[in-house]
């Protein structure tokens, strides 16, 4: 069954590069992202590990964990590793899963139920749909999710906006709207009323249409 927002992530225990993890266990009581990869010593995703090692005390800040998973041993993905400090310039910092029964990739729906049981004699190609990134809340559901294509990079420099949004609006009767980045205005959700809106926004709020109601970010 496919997985949607608001859904909540499959449960597993997984050996990683920092030894093995439960991960419901893991997220505990903050957020998380699991960012998946079609293979080890990939040249799109060598660059996404690395960027990803950088941003990651932003993450941190946010009480936010980042989790990768590759299609290949946990063994294949430390050798890995040191070609992604050597070229990226950042050692990752973060565990990686290693996937080779396919178990966890097919859990999370990357993966069809006949792909096999093993990542030996699977390219990058074969595993082409593992290129998902799930944003997961302290509840354990999917607050969002991205997929992008092999021959494009993520940008998780919006991977991180959108943490900032999710923890947001989850906190606040508020929406983000288009190109928002922390710290813009933010508009009223349709579901408050004006009269629960005064409540919470006593200082008013700018509204171009009845519906379109804008106020500066709560704290």
């Amino acid at each position: 069954m496919a997985l949607r927002i608001n859904d909540e992530v499959p449960n597993f225990s997984a050996e990683t590069t920092e030894g093995v993890i439960s991960f419901h266990e893991w997220i505990g009581d903050g957020w998380a992202v699991l960012f998946s990869h079609p293979k080890d010593f990939t040249p799109v995703c060598t660059t996404e590990l690395g960027y990803m090692a950088g941003l990651q005390p932003e993450f941190e800040k946010r009480g936010c964990k980042i989790l990768g998973l590759s299609v290949d041993p946990v063994e294949n993905h430390r050798e890995w590793s040191k070609d992604i400090e050597e070229t990226q310039g950042h050692a990752v910092n973060y565990p990686l899963i290693g996937d080779p029964e396919l178990s966890v990739a097919k859990q999370f729906d990357m993966l069809p139920s006949n792909a096999g049981d093993s990542s030996d004699g699977r390219t990058a190609a074969d595993n082409a749909t593992v290129r998902s990134v799930f944003v997961i809340g302290p509840d354990k559901k999917i607050k969002a999710m991205l997929t992008y294509p092999m021959s494009t990079g993520r940008n998780f420099d919006e991977v991180l906006r959108l943490v900032d949004s999710c923890q947001l609006t989850a906190k606040h009767k508020v929406a983000t709207p288009v190109n928002w980045k922390n710290g813009d205005d933010v508009i009223i959700i349709p579901a408050v009323s004006d009269d629960e809106a005064k409540e919470r926004f006593p200082n008013g709020w700018r509204a171009p249409k009845p519906y379109l109601r804008i106020v500066p970010q709560p704290e």
